[in-house]
């Protein structure tokens, strides 16, 4: 979905602003933040849907020599509380190394180092998964929230200044961190116009006039939440398609989840809410169409790449192309 390798050089630009941008959020004095807040569930399973998925990724070496180095790393579904269940999983090769990054992600690591011009190499990945439908209760909307997931990062930049003046007007007169959030997610639904990008630039370009898809939706309502010192969380992964769905966004999806105080973690899709008809929907509304694969918006096993990332050397021994198939999605039952 996305190109790593310009994610990768703008990478390094947007760090190096970000220190020098001043890091942290300035917490308001009406709330307190904890590390460790008093938990709270008060979200409702509504059902469930049960899919299998298919992955298959194909490298083929087309010579004239072989690599001397070569590793694919693929970005494996796991369980995520309360969301998703995962029920089984098979990985061929069954030669491969788990990795876990800084976010709890979690990847098959294969090395393919012995890989001859003029052959092949496929990596093809089962599951069935389990995703519920959660309804949340907001009346509630008072109460610590933790200090974590508050600090701008590559792509969530919530220290911009544009991003922390947009939000702090935005959250004039707004009672509650529940009401911030929505006053955020109707803004980029109302502001934002969706063009699929093919590369994620991040959240203050999606006040620009380039157009922003999933990627700048996710990423903006994090910086907006985060510049206000709410805890917010970026996710990746895949979308069931569906009548209702399908003109709104690709397989390929990204979305978000904000810690809401009285709530704990609060799902929300903007870029699916964007529509005036779909808006409740998508917020406060886990819907079992939502299959997460990571979370962060640039996780450092993945250098700059979404789902999977493939490097090898030299390269003038040999020319690799990487060829990932659509994923199959299919709904066993709900």
């Amino acid at each position: 979905m996305k190109d790593k390798w310009i994610r990768v050089f703008r990478g390094f630009a947007c760090i190096i602003i970000l220190l020098y941008s001043g890091l942290g959020c300035q917490a308001p004095a009406r709330r307190a933040a904890s590390t460790t807040p008093t938990p709270v569930t008060s979200w409702q399973v509504l059902g469930h849907r049960t899919y299998s998925l298919h992955q298959r990724l194909t490298l083929t070496n087309d010579g004239p020599g072989q690599p001397e180095k070569q590793n694919l790393w693929v970005a494996l579904i796991q369980d995520v509380t309360p969301y998703q269940e995962v029920l089984s999983m098979q990985i061929s090769p069954s030669g491969y190394t788990l990795v876990t990054d800084e976010y709890g992600n979690q990847y098959a690591e294969f090395d393919f180092s012995s890989h001859p011009a003029g052959e092949s190499r496929v990596v093809e990945i089962d599951y069935q998964v389990m995703v519920n439908e959660l309804a949340y209760d907001l009346s509630a909307c008072e109460g610590e929230m933790p200090d974590v997931f508050t600090q701008p990062e590559l792509h969530i930049e919530s220290a911009n200044p544009q991003i922390v003046a947009l939000a702090s007007q935005l959250s004039q007169g707004q009672k509650t961190a529940c009401d911030q959030v929505r006053a955020f997610y109707d803004y980029i639904g109302n502001e934002l116009v969706y063009t699929y990008n093919g590369s994620s630039w991040g959240a203050q370009a999606a006040l620009g006039p380039m157009g922003a898809d999933c990627t700048e939706y996710a990423s903006l309502l994090a910086a907006l939440s985060r510049s206000q010192c709410i805890p917010a969380r970026y996710f990746e992964g895949l979308l069931y398609l569906e009548e209702d769905t399908d003109p709104l966004a690709r397989p390929e999806h990204a979305w978000a989840d904000v810690y809401l105080p009285g709530s704990g973690w609060v799902s929300m899709d903007p870029t699916l809410g964007r529509s005036s008809v779909s808006r409740e929907t998508y917020f406060a509304h886990h819907t079992p169409q939502h299959i997460i694969v990571t979370m962060g918006a640039s996780p450092s096993v993945l250098r700059g790449s979404s789902y999977w990332t493939h490097l090898y050397w030299p390269g003038e021994s040999a020319n690799i192309r990487v060829e990932a198939e659509p994923w199959q999605i299919d709904l066993l039952n709900e």
